[in-house]
């Protein structure tokens, strides 16, 4: 029978099948930070239990690490705990940790693949649902909570039932403006929040093969929010292009046997998916969202929905746009906005801080915009400061900050405050998700750009012409 890219991984990795019940299911790779990791560590403790591969597990800061003076101690007395927590684990079970000041250091999902532990064919997981950008490289990952991770602590094991598989094609060719983010956003408004529920997701067709390593990692990182247990994308010759040289990726005949292996993970041309659909990309515009999940959005130049036009709760709908302080029928363009926040998993590499600077260079951010442009790491600093970024940023009126997850989830110092609207780039827009009382625009970093140069909610396209 034909196998998809999914089935490939997935079965290699099984240990045992259960009878109607899950697969025991091999881990190759386990990410983990200071937030999900400590009590699964005092479970190992209380257990009389040690990481059986801690050789296999890579641990770094960055939930709650301020984004600025980290050569300075934490001041948050919680985060402190968590970050030193994290640090002495990793030290006592013998795992790699970089922290606060480490060259390597960075969001989980970023640092992952920049130093080629992100490998195709690899199992990933992580205590944190964002973990499916790994399945960018044609990787199965996926998030799992703190119980979990103790598990793949002590047994490089995780109990699991095999998802079902879905395919999304997107075909065609993006217009000006489009960017990865949009095209993510546009599927997730199409499926809605829980639309592949109990699914894998693998993404086809010409706009993923044309896509960037970056772009294809931001599209499999927003797979959670349409209710996907994860999206991959079958490896290729960019993938091999992104991996070769990087401080962990296998070398010599290590290397020519990875790639014997890495070129046969592709979907047979007669496999069967449980759902496929297909999308035109000539359909996405640049998108913005406008309620309180990731799957209210739209294309940046349509109106508010009129909640009798849509499927479902017609109360929950109003509340939402209550909350945001939104009316049905409302344009989004020219609303005015108070913060704009580049970085997260989701868009802080290299490739975003390229889109960005290419909107703000020449220009000048609005006086009353407040603006956070965070990187996915040091790496990505670097390279922001070899490609002279730092000083189209600068000159445009921003500032760069350190490192770190940021105004994403709010756990460190970066919080938007209440009743103020926010054009972000991160992943989810639920009520308080950057600040108790926030509200959140769900954006490209092209859209992120435009509007914090003019102020309101702006098309990056009128500024791309």
């Amino acid at each position: 029978m034909a196998k998809t890219l999914f089935d490939k991984v997935w079965d290699s990795h099984v240990v045992r099948s259960i009878k109607d019940g899950p697969d025991v299911f091999f881990i190759d790779r386990h990410f983990i930070h200071e937030v999900t990791s400590p009590v699964a560590f005092l479970g190992l403790e209380s257990r009389n239990n040690a990481v059986l591969y801690p050789e296999r597990t890579f641990a770094t800061a960055d939930h709650n690490t301020p984004t600025i003076n980290q050569h300075l101690p934490v001041e948050d007395p919680l985060s402190a705990n968590q970050l030193n927590a994290l640090e002495s684990n990793a030290k006592k079970h013998g795992i790699s940790h970089w922290g606060l000041g480490d060259k390597n250091n960075g969001i989980v999902h970023v640092v992952g693949p920049e130093n080629g532990i992100t490998l195709p064919g690899a199992t990933i997981v992580c205590g944190d649902s964002h973990t499916s950008t790994h399945g960018a490289f044609g990787a199965i990952a996926f998030g799992i909570g703190t119980s979990e991770v103790e598990m793949v602590l002590s047994t490089q094991c995780i109990m699991q039932p095999k998802p079902k598989k879905m395919r999304i094609n997107v075909v065609g060719k993006l217009g000006l403006g489009v960017t990865p983010k949009d095209v993510a956003l546009y599927i997730i408004a199409q499926q809605t929040t829980s639309g592949a529920t109990g699914y894998f997701v693998e993404y086809a067709g010409e706009v993923f093969e044309d896509m960037s390593m970056e772009g294809r990692m931001t599209v499999c990182n927003l797979s959670i929010e349409m209710g996907a247990r994860g999206g991959m994308i079958a490896p290729d010759a960019k993938t091999y292009e992104y991996l070769k040289g990087r401080s962990q990726t296998p070398t010599g005949e290590a290397w020519d046997k990875a790639m014997n292996y890495w070129q046969t993970l592709y979907t047979e041309d007669d496999a069967v998916f449980d759902q496929e659909f297909t999308y035109q990309a000539s359909d996405i515009e640049p998108m913005i969202t406008y309620g309180t999940n990731p799957g209210m959005g739209m294309g940046v130049t349509k109106s508010i929905p009129i909640a009798e036009s849509l499927k479902g709760g017609v109360e929950t709908y109003k509340k939402s746009l209550g909350y945001m302080s939104f009316n049905e029928g409302d344009s989004m363009i020219g609303k005015p906005i108070d913060f704009v926040f580049l970085g997260s998993c989701t868009n802080g590499r290299i490739e975003d801080f390229r889109g960005f600077c290419s909107i703000v260079e020449g220009r000048q951010k609005a006086a009353h915009v407040t603006a956070w442009l965070v990187p996915g790491s040091h790496k990505v600093v670097d390279q922001i400061k070899e490609e002279g970024l730092d000083k189209i940023i600068t000159d445009a009126g921003f500032v760069l900050r350190e490192p770190g997850c940021s105004a994403c989830l709010a756990m460190n110092d970066d919080k938007i405050p209440a009743g103020k609207l926010s054009v972000s780039t991160s992943n989810r827009n639920f009520e308080g998700r950057q600040g108790p009382g926030s509200r959140t625009l769900l954006a490209s970093p092209l859209v992120a750009a435009a509007s914090a140069v003019q102020g309101v909610v702006t098309d990056p396209r009128t500024l791309l012409v």
